[in-house]
């Protein structure tokens, strides 16, 4: 008896353990909260037993793991799955050896118990190489009888057109705030977390439309701070409040260069704010204020030379005093115009 009882507690306390992302991964078809155009189409080829080969690609955290694996759950029972699922992800090699190695003795042997195909997922088939994926569309091809593979990417364009042209493609955007709203909301019912509504507001923002994003920066909020509010939410992510980032405008376009140099740089080092953040928000802000075109222009052109220069690794003080002098001669322009 005490066996069993002790059985069961390392099983509770695994589960307690999990990250949230994993601990609430929807696990049927229906538990799956948006695309429902695409999940109805996959359940009809399902229900018609005519699934053809799939390519699922899109923005990371919107589900398109998890729906193939949904898939898989209600095409085959626990005790079959290993046996008629081959799941392979970045983490495994996948040269052109493996392809004509494990996967190609896997799709090639038959179930003989069992009618019906077996199901490859190759996860994240945008890191594969060329070759493999050239020596893939052969095995595709020749074994689309007994065998049915799931790609899943990213980048469309990393995928070459032969291994596109063999699938039926479907394409998952980022979920929308009102998906994603009722799924948070369900977990922090679940976890009993404290959350205010702009922390609520915060996660869905800085997530853009990433749901595993979402999960992961509510579940380190909660652990960090104990309570989610906007404040705690961009401490905890590092990126800039909007209180910062209209300090830092206000500097840049109503202050001398060294005064606004100097308190940009002490803001940057007191909250540990990253330059491409701190552009990207400013980058929206320009957008919204009504500045004069030509200004707007030549604003925006100098931003998107700084964002370039720092995605390339360079000095961020330097081109923190490009992007200072980039509004500052705004600023003449303004004046000058007006």
């Amino acid at each position: 008896m005490e066996t069993s009882a002790l059985k069961q507690q390392p099983a509770a306390a695994k589960i307690r353990n999990l990250p949230w992302v994993e601990k609430y991964r929807p696990q049927t078809l229906n538990d799956l909260i948006s695309h429902q155009d695409i999940l109805s189409t996959i359940q009809k080829f399902i229900s018609e037993d005519r699934l053809p080969h799939l390519l699922l690609y899109g923005p990371p955290g919107t589900g398109k793991t998890s729906t193939i694996l949904a898939c898989a759950k209600q095409l085959y029972k626990d005790k079959e799955f290993g046996s008629m699922v081959l799941e392979l992800n970045a983490s495994d090699d996948r040269g052109i050896d493996i392809v004509r190695g494990p996967i190609l003795s896997f799709a090639s042997t038959r179930t003989i118990f069992k009618k019906g195909f077996k199901l490859v997922i190759l996860d994240e088939a945008d890191a594969m190489t060329q070759d493999a994926q050239n020596a893939l569309r052969r095995v595709i091809e020749k074994f689309t009888e007994n065998t049915r593979f799931c790609l899943i990417c990213n980048y469309l364009s990393k995928i070459i057109p032969a291994l596109q042209s063999r699938c039926t493609r479907f394409r998952f955007g980022p979920l929308t705030p009102e998906l994603m709203v009722p799924r948070l909301e369900h977990v922090v019912e679940e976890e009993k977390v404290e959350i205010s509504e702009d922390g609520m507001k915060a996660l869905v923002t800085l997530s853009s439309g990433d749901m595993r994003r979402a999960l992961n920066i509510l579940q380190s909020t909660n652990m960090a701070f104990g309570k989610v509010t906007e404040e705690t939410v961009y401490t905890c992510t590092g990126h800039p409040l909007k209180s910062d980032i209209a300090n830092i405008l206000d500097w840049m376009l109503n202050q001398d260069f060294t005064t606004a140099y100097r308190n940009i740089m002490e803001l940057k080092t007191l909250k540990g704010l990253a330059l491409h953040d701190i552009l990207t928000e400013i980058h929206l802000f320009v957008h919204r204020v009504d500045f004069p075109s030509s200004v707007r222009i030549h604003l925006l052109t100098k931003m998107a030379d700084i964002e370039y220069r720092l995605s390339v690794g360079t000095n961020e003080k330097i081109q923190l005093s490009s992007l200072i002098a980039a509004f500052q001669v705004t600023r003449d322009l303004i004046v000058t115009e007006g």
